[in-house]
């Protein structure tokens, strides 16, 4: 026991373990020159941005989740088209209730002009332009998640870089070569890069589950769209 502590106490008097130990966080980003810290302000803007898409994102996803289910189980439950086109008014957050107005209006339009379905490849291609559309909000903001996961920690390295030659340059304008003089400088300028991976991480994470999610509500309003065109054949004929 009595050796354990004694190892542990050489340790703590090893001079570079007990000067990290001594550090403040906050201190060495306040005593930081003015390109390393307008680095980590820059980081710190992208860290809070990704976060703000990041529970955006899963707030809006959660509940076209949830009204997707809710709406196809009213679809299913309708008799007709018309019905749906009333009870969908509920499940606006759904991006199949957006894929359906597509295909109704052009359902509508037919039935008006000709009287019955003349052109299914038309509903088609408006279910198919509904579909793209509901892609492109569901992907709206995920490039700047792509871009602080891609950037931050080039913007963290580049500042690290510019901390540690600030450190050398002190420490040969004062003279000494000893590593108490120039770890603290060398700490301070390491924080940029863990900073610049703490932006990354999330960003990588959350782009990639939501860019799973989004394939997977893709597929959904793919097989809604098959299940429409039957639905509108069968309404027609009947």
């Amino acid at each position: 026991m009595i050796e354990v502590q004694a190892k542990g106490d050489d340790l703590i008097s090893h001079p570079v373990l007990a000067l990290l130990l001594q550090m403040d966080m906050w201190e060495m980003v306040s005593r930081s020159k003015p390109i390393p810290m307008a680095v980590l302000v820059f980081l710190l803007a992208f860290s809070l941005l990704s976060w703000a898409i990041i529970f955006g994102k899963w707030n809006s996803f959660r509940q076209a989740r949830r009204a997707n289910l809710q709406f196809i189980r009213a679809f299913r439950k309708s008799p007709a088209l018309e019905t749906v086109a009333v009870t969908a008014e509920q499940f606006r957050a759904s991006p199949l209730v957006a894929v359906f107005d597509f295909g109704y209006e052009e359902v509508e339009r037919q039935m008006k002009s000709y009287h019955k379905l003349r052109n299914p490849l038309a509903i088609e291609r408006a279910l198919q332009l509904g579909t793209s559309e509901e892609l492109a909000k569901l992907e709206r903001n995920l490039n700047w998640l792509a871009t602080v996961a891609s950037v931050s920690p080039f913007i963290g390295l580049l500042g690290t870089v510019m901390g540690i030659i600030d450190s050398f340059q002190a420490l040969g304008l004062a003279g000494s070569a000893s590593l108490r003089a120039v770890a603290p400088g060398i700490s301070e300028a390491l924080i940029a890069t863990a900073m610049g991976l703490g932006a990354a991480i999330p960003a990588a994470i959350f782009y990639n589950y939501f860019g799973h999610v989004i394939r997977e509500m893709g597929a959904r309003m793919e097989d809604f769209s098959m299940e429409f065109l039957n639905v509108a054949e069968r309404n027609i004929e009947a």
